[in-house]
């Protein structure tokens, strides 16, 4: 075979593996809907659509570290620190002297995603000034936002979120509510992923969180701000997690410090799926969304199916391995491609 055939073959696996994740949707929308007669219908759909926005969000978080080439392994624990924050806050308030304080809705969801943002900025601060490993470093603070969230409550929840309407601080269940049948949550994901989006591929800020992840040395000596971009990444991260920590608790009317337990696996797995190179410097917000679907359809449709829940934990993991070794495939036929050219 002459070196055209080859590279045109090399091509059209290549169209082949950047299509993959949507390739695997459909194909999981067929297998399920076969394996279960209740799971092609609109409620079906709408549940999915429901889990999706919470994996979605944290996935586009995880993309931007990723691609810088750092991994957060804290998010799922911000999710349960910030959804008790904001229970605290509507239940208890604040209590100064002999008067307690309570927050209004949007002052509560302010403060739950500050700290939010706060966790990501200490997580880029580790990583960036005291070179500390990302997988180390947001290890870490996994365990210090799931000992915070239990210490707010002392392991307790916080349940009947729906505050008091002479205290000013009802309305907190909007969030895991409907809007035109479609789940707010989906909605926020939607509008954030196109924000997100925009940011990554359309700014100067975006191009440096790719140039980081492509090549470390180079994107600083170029002149890039690596170590500012970097901590921003995870103050994104931190950011989408608290979020998720809002919608989940709107969700359930209650918060619980259990919260977002290994939720960090999803948002990875959604991530690697969408095309999001674990290597760094690869990756789109679009690719992770189609990703998140895939992990939604994947864990609503073996429940559906009566799969044991030790099952999923086993075809997750198998599927984020799969996908890096799609990954790395795809990096060797592009190098391959590069030198036949």
């Amino acid at each position: 075979m002459d070196n055209s055939k080859k590279f045109n073959k090399n091509a059209l696996i290549m169209n082949l593996l950047k299509g993959r994740t949507f390739i695997v949707l459909v194909v999981l929308l067929i297998f399920f809907s076969f394996a279960s007669s209740s799971f092609l219908s609109v409620n079906t759909a709408l549940l999915i659509g429901k889990h999706v926005a919470l994996y979605g969000i944290l996935a586009i978080g995880m993309t931007y570290v990723i691609i810088t080439g750092g991994i957060d392994l804290s998010v799922g624990a911000i999710v349960g620190f910030g959804g008790m924050v904001a229970g605290y806050m509507i239940q208890r308030g604040i209590t100064i002297g002999d008067k307690t304080l309570y927050f209004s809705i949007p002052l509560v969801v302010i403060i739950t995603i500050a700290i939010g943002a706060i966790i990501g900025i200490i997580n880029g601060l580790i990583i960036t000034k005291f070179q500390v490993a990302p997988f180390i470093a947001t290890l870490g603070m996994m365990y210090v936002a799931r000992g915070a969230a239990n210490l707010i409550s002392n392991g307790a929840t916080f349940s009947d979120l729906k505050g008091y309407e002479g205290l000013g601080n009802t309305g907190w269940t909007f969030f895991g509510s409907r809007v035109f049948g479609i789940p707010v949550g989906l909605v926020i994901l939607i509008v954030l992923a196109v924000i997100f989006s925009i940011l990554l591929t359309k700014t100067s800020f975006g191009w440096h969180i790719f140039a980081i992840g492509g090549n470390e040395k180079a994107a600083k000596l170029s002149g890039v701000k690596v170590d500012k971009v970097k901590i921003l990444a995870y103050l994104i991260s931190g950011i989408c997690s608290a979020v998720v920590g809002i919608i989940a608790s709107s969700q359930l009317v209650a918060s619980h410090p259990a919260t977002g337990e290994s939720w960090e696996m999803n948002a990875i797995a959604a991530a690697v799926l969408g095309g999001t190179s674990m290597s760094g410097g690869i990756g789109t917000i679009g690719g992770t969304i189609v990703g998140a679907f895939v992990i939604g359809v994947i864990n609503d449709g073996m429940v559906m199916c009566g799969v044991s829940e030790f099952w999923q934990m086993i075809i997750k993991g198998l599927v984020i391995v799969v996908a890096v070794i799609i990954d790395q495939f795809q990096r060797k036929l592009q190098e391959k491609m590069a030198r036949m050219a």
